[in-house]
């Protein structure tokens, strides 16, 4: 099997689309933090596509990973020149095999934060653009930015050699300021609502610790815009790397598999300019709000509604659970009855096609996505993608059982550590144990309702919703998670 590196590029496997344009001509303009499978599957084909055009040179990608448990990709991708492949699978079981070549050069930080800090303090490096989770932007559920996390003071005392986002993007911004050079825009491409707006806050809170005068700079001179982003990215386990590197022909350390739909909206705010992306599918517009409030209701929140009830049935894929009538019809009732009655079609996002669309991109058998991938987490994802619903329902005077079933199942993940079939799982919540663990800890039923943080105040002061919520309760814990579901059409309260 042949490794992948730029010396394999002349002579790929005839089923693998390599680069179409000569990578020794393409310079950095684009340094991204939080090289993961997502953005190699997302961003990194916009502007793979943006340079298969010829007039992108100077738009590509400079990769920079933060974390320890990054050493290992950014091990391979050092060895393979930051090339790797995606494959993108389609429901009908198609599928196309790619060398990704945008990204034309890597970092990673632990190894030397400050030559990170001057490639982002290049004038070359015109937009710094983020996947670090949902729970990486620090901001708590008052929406405040979190000056006493550990990585944050650490920055703040360690300027010259930063660990965290917030410490390289404020560190690089202060030493542009001091060069009077021009600032980088910083683009989010995260699944979180108004991505650019919670980035700004983050960067301005720790900025104001930082220097108060470079804060007022950065809120004059740099912008944030806010993203709609959409691809299932599974996570690529060996067992899928090896089938993956069978498929293709190439010893690839970090392959990428993808469904084969893809979508950006883009808010058009770039003073320091951008790729022509209009050109390769991003559809740019000048307020993302609403195609934003669309995909997390609907997509997130339907990711969110089968995670936890589907895992503790004892399933483990989500294709498998959309293949169960049971699962299906709970998607497609909490789709078109709880959620999408609270929003507007958009040009582009018609919303009843979009529904069935969802359901089936769930169901595409070749792309395998984890139910466990979408338990990660739950403390940082409910909030955001399902209490929006849940709120407007309920000030409705909607009938919220689906709603109530979830947030039972929930609390029964986090305190059971097995399924209903009794195989064991460990709780993966890196963002918000500090609000999980005296849930996990209490002996009420009503804790997690309870908790304001995590689901507002409302759930817990309506009489019909909590009187749901506890029956389900108890309902899980005698019968578990099928039969509770199979039974919900028929819930008394």
């Amino acid at each position: 099997m042949q490794a992948l590196n730029r010396r394999a590029l002349g002579a790929l496997p005839p089923t693998v689309v390599g680069p179409s344009y000569e990578r020794k001509q393409v310079r950095p303009g684009i340094a991204h933090i939080g090289v993961g499978a997502f953005h190699r599957a997302h961003l990194a084909i916009y502007v793979e596509r943006a340079l298969a055009r010829g007039d992108a040179n100077t738009w590509g990608i400079l990769g920079i990973n933060l974390l320890d448990t990054d050493r290992h990709l950014a091990s391979a991708l050092n060895a393979q020149d930051g090339l790797y492949t995606v494959t993108e699978m389609a429901p009908d079981g198609s599928r196309a095999h790619r060398v990704i070549g945008a990204m034309v050069e890597y970092r990673y930080a632990p190894d030397s934060p400050n030559q990170v800090l001057a490639r982002l303090a290049d004038p070359a490096i015109r937009i710094v653009s983020l996947t670090i989770t949902e729970g990486g932007y620090l901001i708590d559920d008052r929406g405040r930015f979190k000056l006493d996390d550990a990585v944050v003071a650490y920055d703040l005392a360690h300027r010259d050699a930063p660990r965290g986002v917030f410490g390289f993007l404020i560190g690089a911004l202060a030493l542009r300021r001091r060069a009077g050079a021009a600032p980088f825009t910083v683009m989010s491409c995260d699944n979180l609502r108004h991505n650019g707006d919670q980035t700004r806050r983050a960067c301005l809170a720790y900025a104001q610790a930082f220097d108060p005068t470079l804060a007022s700079w950065i809120a004059a001179e740099v912008d944030f815009p806010n993203a709609m982003v959409d691809r299932i990215t599974p996570a690529t386990d060996p067992a899928r790397r090896a089938e993956l590197n069978a498929m293709t022909g190439l010893d690839d350390r970090a392959p990428v598999v993808a469904e084969d739909f893809i979508q950006w909206v883009l808010e058009d705010k770039f003073r320091q300019g951008r790729p022509r992306w209009e050109e390769v599918g991003v559809q740019m517009v000048s307020d993302v709000t609403p195609y934003e409030e669309a995909k997390i209701r609907l997509l997130n929140g339907a990711h969110q509604m089968l995670s936890y009830p589907a895992f503790l049935s004892g399933l483990r894929g989500v294709d498998e659970a959309l293949r169960e009538p049971l699962f299906h019809d709970y998607l497609r009732d909490f789709l078109a009855q709880d959620s999408a009655i609270w929003l507007e079609s958009l040009p582009g996002m018609e919303l009843e096609s979009y529904e069935r669309l969802l359901l089936e991109r769930f169901g595409n058998r070749a792309i395998a996505d984890r139910l466990d991938r979408l338990c990660l987490d739950g403390g940082s994802k409910i909030p955001g993608f399902l209490l929006p619903t849940l709120e407007a329902c309920l000030a409705n005077n909607r009938d919220a059982r689906r709603l109530a079933f979830l947030l039972a199942c929930y609390d029964r993940y986090l305190r059971a550590g097995k399924d209903d079939g009794g195989t064991p799982y460990p709780l993966r919540e890196p963002n918000a144990m500090r609000l999980l663990k005296p849930i996990i800890e209490s002996n009420s039923p009503l804790a997690l309702l309870q908790c304001t943080d995590l689901v507002g105040p409302r759930p817990a002061a309506d009489a019909r919703f909590k009187a749901q919520y506890l029956a389900l309760r108890a309902q899980l814990d005698a019968q578990g998670a099928r039969a509770t579901l199979a039974a919900l059409p028929k819930l008394a309260v």
